[in-house]
């Protein structure tokens, strides 16, 4: 099993290699890394029929030792490992697929883009970042592939480097998360500072063998406060969580992501860099179980991402950015289920989304291929007749989305809005009413997008609408296969993962803490049936209702409501504030500041004390000392008695 892992991870690698740094044709570089990632999934496929469907223990093995500081006794290994467990094996399958779907879907949406090559060795490249990230079974690799994701979504996101719009996303995606990575950097370093080691197997071996003397220590931050050592830790990792995951206020680099081409907005949104955060802290499990206050800060921050940002969904006009919203909104909902300890829901709602988010994405793709990349869904409509099999493909992925059953979607945000109901956490109420008003949100922008752009009338311009073009192969075959999973993955994996014991051994959750019980599942069909019963189904109905009545039934009242509401639909707009704020106060105040240094830095004391300061002083000094030199015998003659005096007078005395 150790030489499949091997090659899980590396064939990935090599593609991009072979993509990247040889001057290969066009068909070789997508031969070569589709060729390799889908050697990734069919391996990945292995490893889920041995550690799921077989049940055989977790592979937990050191690779390699990249350096060992200290001797004696203290010796710290920085070494790179696998722990390859049930929620590895889970991830590994999502990453492999969605991002085979995404590298043969690339072929036909780059076709005619000249940075063809290079862009299918970046999402290579992405691909084994990411399993370096879930195979990781120690901080220091789990850090080394957290940082790669970062660095190839920089290079995605600016992939058109001759746009302005693109290095000013990808220079925001890199300092945001920059932000969030000194956060993740010292609460690594707080479990080295106390645990003494970077392997998870160590680090979580003394936690449950030591839990109340963990649970009590505390450290004196602010002189005359003590805090809780893991209360401190987990919030510290869930800051570099905020930030990979896109959570309030470290959200404001996804939407601007929008400006990579689409393949790499599925790929960024469905499996791999989002994905990160909430891998990271289900991982961490046995330190969060440890401090009700970092639950609860997690909890509270993924209730505002869910529900704020999915307000923001119902203003936008881009076809891509309302599903960027979305993917947010859906981030929001899977913090929550990490803050109500309920980790496997939030796992389950990460596996579906990959799904049906992969979808929405690269369905929109289509549509803006189709549309000669017009991006404005005000400029579209009745898309359907023109797209037959992009339809009905964004209808089931839509579907998915706002939870209607029997979609893949509807039984993992059941499942979180089940867990946060049964919760007693600080900041539990606060988050129900969040994900339960988000079901009407979610379902009201989503249908907006989906009537605006497949139904009504066509409000594009004579031209485009008589060189509208077809779905070609390439493009639709990827949508089908990702339309199936975001049927059945929802009633196929409910079962193990929420009320079996499919993550046992990988996630850690305290008795008093479990919010799914197996006696109360009696199979996904009934799971189904109580689901007619709860508000969320009636939620998501309401918004589809609205969503009808606004888009397709009475088509001039949203401009209606705009102006009646215009300072509200200013807010939602502006996105809260948070990129002026941002502007203003960071980007601004760092050029003041660097303004500032440069006048009193630079110009004074470099400049005018060190530099001018230092010439214009030899210039006096030369100036005084050259009257001295005057041309006549007598004074020197005199100076020399003068010293001749000097030098009696120091031997004498």
């Amino acid at each position: 099993m150790k030489n499949i892992y091997l090659i899980i991870v590396l064939a990935p690698l090599l593609g991009a290699i072979i993509a990247g740094l040889f001057n290969v044709s066009r068909r070789v570089a997508h031969t070569v890394t589709i060729g390799a990632v889908g050697i990734s999934f069919l391996l990945s496929l292995v490893v889920f029929k041995h550690i799921i469907l077989e049940g055989n223990p977790a592979f937990n093995e050191i690779l390699y030792t990249w350096l060992t500081i200290g001797n004696g006794s203290f010796s710290l290994p920085f070494e790179v490992g696998f722990l390859v467990d049930s929620l590895t094996a889970i991830m590994m399958l999502v990453v492999t697929f969605v991002s085979l779907m995404v590298h043969i879907y690339t072929v036909g949406y780059m076709h005619d883009d000249p940075g063809y090559q290079r862009f299918f060795s970046y999402i290579s490249l992405f691909t084994f970042s990411m399993l370096m990230l879930v195979m990781s079974n120690n901080f220091l690799q789990l850090f080394f592939g957290w940082e790669a994701v970062g660095l190839v979504s920089y290079l995605l996101i600016g992939f058109w480097y001759t746009r302005e719009t693109a290095i000013y996303a990808n220079l925001k995606a890199f300092l945001v998360n920059r932000v969030g990575d000194f956060g993740f950097l010292l609460g690594i370093a707080m479990v080295l500072m106390y645990f003494g080691s970077l392997n998870y197997t160590e680090v979580f071996g003394y936690v449950q063998q030591n839990e109340e003397l963990v649970q009590n220590a505390t450290i004196n931050l602010i002189p005359g406060y003590q805090w809780s050592i893991m209360t401190v830790t987990c919030i510290l990792l869930f800051i570099g969580a905020m930030g990979k995951s896109a959570q309030v206020p470290l959200h404001v680099w996804l939407p601007d992501s929008m400006e990579g081409p689409t393949p790499i907005s599925a790929l960024i949104h469905a499996a791999t860099m989002v994905t990160a955060g909430i891998f990271m802290v289900a991982r961490m499990s046995p330190l969060f179980e440890l401090s009700e206050t970092a639950l609860s800060f997690v909890l509270v921050i993924g209730a505002i991402t869910a529900l704020f940002m999915g307000f923001l969904g119902l203003v936008q006009n881009d076809i891509k950015r309302v599903v960027a919203y979305s993917t947010l909104s859906q981030l929001g909902y899977m913090t929550v289920a990490l803050g109500a300890s309920a980790y496997a829901a939030g796992i389950f709602h990460l596996f579906t989304h990959a799904f049906f988010k992969a979808l929405l994405f690269l369905a929109a793709g289509a549509v803006i291929i189709a549309m000669h990349h017009e991006q404005d869904i005000r400029k579209m409509g009745g898309l359907k007749k023109y797209m037959p099999i992009t339809y009905w493909v964004s209808l089931i992925g839509t579907l998915a989305l706002i939870g209607a059953p029997p979609f893949a979607g509807f039984f993992s945000k059941d499942a979180i809005i089940h867990a946060v109901a049964h919760s007693d956490r600080i900041g539990a109420n606060f988050a129900y009413f969040a994900v339960l008003f988000g079901v009407f949100i979610t379902a009201l922008y989503s249908f907006r997008l989906f009537f605006l752009v497949f139904h009504g009338k066509e409000r594009m311009d004579e031209h485009t609408r008589h060189h509208i073009t077809g779905t070609p192969k390439v493009v639709w075959i990827p949508l089908v296969a990702l339309a199936i999973p975001s049927v059945l993955a929802g009633m196929f994996a409910i079962g193990p993962m929420l009320y079996g014991n499919l993550f046992d051994g990988a996630i850690f959750v305290e008795h008093s803490h479990q919010a799914f019980h197996a006696d109360d599942y009696h199979g996904w069909f009934f799971f189904m049936l109580h689901g007619f019963m709860q508000l969320p189904l009636w939620f998501a109905a309401a918004g589809v209702g609205v969503a009808y009545y606004l888009y397709m039934k009475e088509p001039d009242l949203p401009e209606l409501i705009k102006g009646r509401f215009d300072t509200t639909y200013s807010i939602l707009i502006d996105k809260y504030g948070f990129d002026r704020f941002n502007d203003w106060f960071f980007a601004g105040g760092s050029r003041n500041i660097g303004t500032k240094l440069w006048q009193s830095g630079d110009v004074k004391w470099i400049d005018g004390v060190f530099v001018n300061g230092s010439a214009n002083l030899v210039g006096w000094f030369s100036s005084t000392v050259r009257y001295v030199q005057t041309g006549f015998l007598y004074h020197y003659a005199f100076a020399m008695i003068l010293g001749l005096a000097v030098l009696l007078a120091l031997f004498v005395f």
